[in-house]
């Protein structure tokens, strides 16, 4: 009977042990999947807001991705780290038209961005195609270690026992573009 008095405790650890692990695991994996899931409403929030704001307004726009990942200041998703605000890119298209009546959508670059939302209405009247006409605005998930290109961000799990390397979906939104908060009768560009 000596020898048998440790078989339960040794049973149990192994089974505690099992046990745990795969509640972490399945717990991480709700977490994988809300993170997922959120992404998507975070670019959709983004990108709806940003159709309305001016492009010009850097402290509108901050506000938008503040309030796009559910926060009244700077920080991060709730339970998804690595993404915050600052993994919020919001990104202004053109409609172009080629040669042979095909169309594309091309990111226009910050420094050939109309000077206004007044300015970017006549822009387009003029030429709906130009270059730089705001026709739609972009909203997606990026790195923010990479200001340049829209690498994914990796997933940082809650635990880090496991690394997980996934890649998270850049989540990406594309909205028309509305008034940019202009009135046909508003002040003029500064």
């Amino acid at each position: 009977m000596l020898r048998q008095s440790g078989v339960a405790a040794a049973e149990f650890g192994i089974l505690a042990v099992l046990f745990f692990t795969m509640v972490l695991a399945v717990i991480e994996l709700a977490r994988v999947m809300f993170v997922l899931n959120t992404l998507y409403e975070v670019t959709r929030h983004a990108a709806d807001a940003a159709a309305f704001a001016n492009h010009r307004d850097t402290n509108a726009l901050d506000r938008i991705r503040q309030r796009a990942v559910f926060r009244d200041s700077p920080g991060d998703l709730i339970i998804s780290a690595p993404v915050s605000d600052d993994s919020v890119r919001i990104s202004y298209q053109a409609l172009l038209r080629a040669s042979d009546g095909s169309m594309t959508m091309q990111e226009i670059p910050t420094g050939s961005l109309p000077i206004c939302p007044r300015d970017n209405r006549e822009i387009c009247l003029a030429d709906p195609n130009a270059s730089n006409c705001i026709r739609f605005v972009s909203a997606s998930i990026c790195d923010e270690a990479d200001r340049v290109e829209c690498t994914h961000v990796v997933y940082r799990p809650f635990l880090p026992l496991i690394d997980f390397p996934i890649r998270l979906p850049k989540a990406t939104t594309i909205r028309a573009v509305e008034s940019f908060g202009s009135m046909p009768e508003g002040t003029p560009c500064l």
